[in-house]
């Protein structure tokens, strides 16, 4: 299996890769084709797939932010299960963040990720594959060492029509194992620059941020 980036919307393997998201996602998590241009054009957005016989069977999606030392995975995909795709995309993804954060100086803080709380998207079928369904991811994810921000988090859709989005939990791992609290400075400033893109948020987003600004810190609970 081979670990490629993709820095273009003529990549032939950006359609695969765009068609594996429409048959995963929900049509709310999908940015439109021609809407990629510009993410993946920009030097700080990393995106990968995993290559199986010449066919795209994973993908993931996350940034480093050298301000903060943390990254954010913006999406992990399994195409399909009995591969090992799922640690096949996290070791890889591991290893090029550990090195980002090394380039930069730092050993890396940890990294965000929005992690679907089964009991409320039941409804999701994540195109049948058994690896994405949220009853699986959650317990992978819990395995790699993510823990649940403790407060109620407001996803501003993608469809950057001002609709919340919920049934999601913002997680983050750790990278020292004893950490219990971030500061809530950290996960403000993260989300003020993670949805600048977005200008459409809803007022609930905002109301979250704002609550969010009167903490010190938010509790790392487990998934």
């Amino acid at each position: 299996m081979e670990y490629k980036r993709i820095t273009s919307i003529q990549d032939p393997l950006f359609k695969q890769m765009h068609e594996l998201m429409q048959n995963v996602f929900p049509p709310e998590e999908v940015l439109e084709f021609d809407l990629w241009k510009e993410p993946l054009e920009d030097p700080g957005i990393r995106v990968f797939v995993a290559v199986h016989e010449d066919k795209v069977v994973g993908a993931t999606e996350y940034r480093y932010y050298e301000d903060f030392n943390v990254a954010m995975t913006d999406f992990t995909i399994i195409g399909q299960a009995g591969l090992g795709i799922g640690s096949f995309l996290a070791e890889n993804r591991r290893e090029d963040l550990l090195a980002l954060a090394a380039g930069n100086g730092k050993e890396l803080y940890g990294m965000f990720a929005e992690i679907y709380d089964p009991y409320r998207v039941e409804h999701h079928e994540f195109g049948g594959v058994k690896p994405m369904d949220p009853y699986v991811r959650r317990e992978v994810l819990s395995h790699l060492g993510y823990k649940r921000l403790d407060f109620s988090y407001i996803h501003p859709s993608w469809n950057n029509d001002g609709e919340a989005v919920e049934g999601l939990d913002l997680c983050f791992l750790p990278m020292q194992k004893e950490t219990t609290h971030i500061a809530s400075e950290l996960i403000v400033q993260f989300l003020r620059r993670y949805y600048t893109v977005l200008p459409n948020k809803p007022q609930s987003w905002y109301e979250m941020v704002e609550k969010l600004e009167t903490k010190e810190t938010i509790a790392l609970l487990p998934l």
